[in-house]
């Protein structure tokens, strides 16, 4: 079975191109949705992902249809991988059901590998420029002070946890935390 997944980014604009080139490729079934797709939370492509069974081949108009990044596309036919379902973009000229298409969708792989590397050693240089000035990084330590009171108004069992957090800034997981580090003392 052929399903197909058309999405367009904003209500104004119209999905007719992708339901007709996927109608003529032969779809049985198509989901349709408005919605960025740079948003995680996609309902109708949710829904075709479970939709799809083995030997099923999951259809896209275009790529950038599918995914805004390298790794979201590739956390996406991943999917399809390990259900067994093959993966086709018209527009792209990528099926999986052949050899250029695989090898296609390996090279996607390495880029997106290359690409989540390149984040890594950027973000451990700069962690140690960072150090190298002087900054630690984590999270600032809370106000000694004011986990103090917070404790306080807690155990006087006169205040509810917003008035605390109002009152200190201590958020209700803060004080736990330290309500919790104390009765280890």
């Amino acid at each position: 079975m052929k399903i197909g997944y058309a999405r367009v980014s904003t209500a104004d604009q119209s999905l007719d191109l992708q339901l007709d080139a996927l109608k003529e490729f032969g779809c049985e079934e198509i989901f349709q949705e408005k919605v960025s797709g740079a948003k995680d939370e996609r309902r109708e492509l949710a829904n075709a992902l479970r939709t799809v069974r083995k030997g099923d081949t999951f259809v896209v108009y275009k790529l950038d249809r599918l995914a805004r990044s390298t790794k979201k596309l590739i956390e996406i036919t991943e999917t399809l991988k390990s259900k067994e379902v093959e993966f086709v973009s018209i527009q792209d000229k990528v099926d999986t059901s052949t050899a250029v298409g695989k090898v296609m969708f390996g090279m996607l792989s390495v880029l997106a590998e290359f690409e989540r590397d390149i984040i890594r050693e950027r973000t451990f240089a700069g962690l140690k420029a960072a150090r190298a000035r002087g900054r630690k990084g984590g999270r600032p330590k809370k106000d000694q002070k004011k986990l103090d009171m917070a404790v306080a108004l807690y155990e006087s069992k006169q205040y509810t946890l917003k008035q605390i957090k109002e009152n200190t800034s201590v958020s209700p997981t803060s004080l736990y935390r330290e309500l919790e580090k104390r009765k280890g003392n």
